[in-house]
């Protein structure tokens, strides 16, 4: 079977058995080959500007201009610069042919590593321990404020046991009080005799107190302390008004005390919902400090959705 269509074999449409070239196509075909020569003319003149230059190169001992495309090379590395980006956009209207199409695609390559190193980042950042919800860790804290410490004992000369120099004299009351200051009483202490007595002493430091009606109420009563065999053991005596609105004063003061004292934590928004009422976010809480490093990445796959099944 003959082929008796007008078709040229460089026409675009040639492998359409239907396809008859007219004069539209000829035309086509004319413009793209007009295109491809002045390519390659640029591709030789590129080449011969290249050749020459190196030529230079190795005549001057091996230092010499640089060759172009290590122009481009060190302009494409300084993308990350708002300067850099400039001149580079001021250096490619310069460029023509192979030149240009290699800058554009060196372009590309670092739109897509910085693509890439920012993707790393938000990985990394999913995969690490999230940050304690209370601020910065008390051995950060620690670790940083030796740094601190550190950099002025050297700009002064000292080293590290001489580290008591640079507190001002109210640091240093402050540190000693609370050296001094007793450890609060935990377990069973909590119940002796003397932390009782430690805490009457605390609740009564506030209560005024007068001697001298006190010495005369003792003068005036023979009973004033009574023994176990008193006949009077069980009366009250007769306070004044004064002294009852003192105690209920005291009384309010420490229960308004006890209410205002509260070890609920911060609120944070940001944070996850993971619990339906109070009760359970505890819950939560005690799990995670015990099983939260073990199942980090279980949970980060399911965030994710890598961890389901295909």
């Amino acid at each position: 079977m003959t082929d008796d269509r007008r078709v040229h074999p460089d026409c675009r449409n040639a492998s359409n058995p239907y396809h008859e070239c007219s004069e539209y196509c000829f035309k086509i075909i004319a413009e793209v080959k007009k295109q491809m020569s002045k390519a390659e003319a640029g591709v030789l003149q590129a080449n011969t500007i290249d050749v020459h230059r190196s030529s230079v190169v190795s005549s001057d001992g091996g230092e010499g201009a640089p060759d172009e495309r290590d122009v481009v090379e060190s302009h494409s590395d300084a993308d990350d610069q708002a300067d850099g980006e400039d001149n580079m956009g001021q250096d490619s209207a310069n460029l023509t042919g192979r030149k240009k199409k290699i800058f554009e695609l060196r372009l590309k390559m670092n739109e897509a590593r910085k693509a890439n190193q920012s993707a790393m980042v938000a990985e990394k950042k999913k995969t690490e321990a999230p940050p304690e919800s209370r601020g910065m860790s008390k051995q950060k804290w620690i670790e940083e404020r030796k740094k601190k410490i550190g950099k002025l004992l050297d700009a002064n000369g000292l080293d590290m046991s001489k580290a008591y120099m640079l507190d001002t004299q109210e640091s240093a009351e402050v540190k000693y009080k609370k050296w001094e200051k007793e450890p609060a009483p935990a377990g069973w202490d909590v119940f002796n005799q003397k932390t009782l007595y430690d805490a009457y002493k605390k609740r009564t430091k506030n209560v005024a107190v007068d001697v001298d009606e006190y010495n005369r109420m003792k003068e005036a009563d023979p009973e004033f302390y009574r023994e176990a065999s008193s006949l009077q053991y069980g009366k009250a005596p007769k306070l004044s008004d004064d002294k009852i609105e003192r105690m209920v004063k005291e009384l309010k003061d420490r229960d308004e005390k006890r209410q205002s004292f509260s070890r609920r934590r911060k609120f944070h928004e940001e944070k996850d919902i993971d619990s339906i009422n109070d009760r359970n976010e505890h819950f939560n809480k005690k799990i995670e400090r015990a099983f939260g490093k073990y199942t980090l990445e279980i949970k980060n796959n399911l965030e994710r959705g890598t961890a389901l099944p295909d």
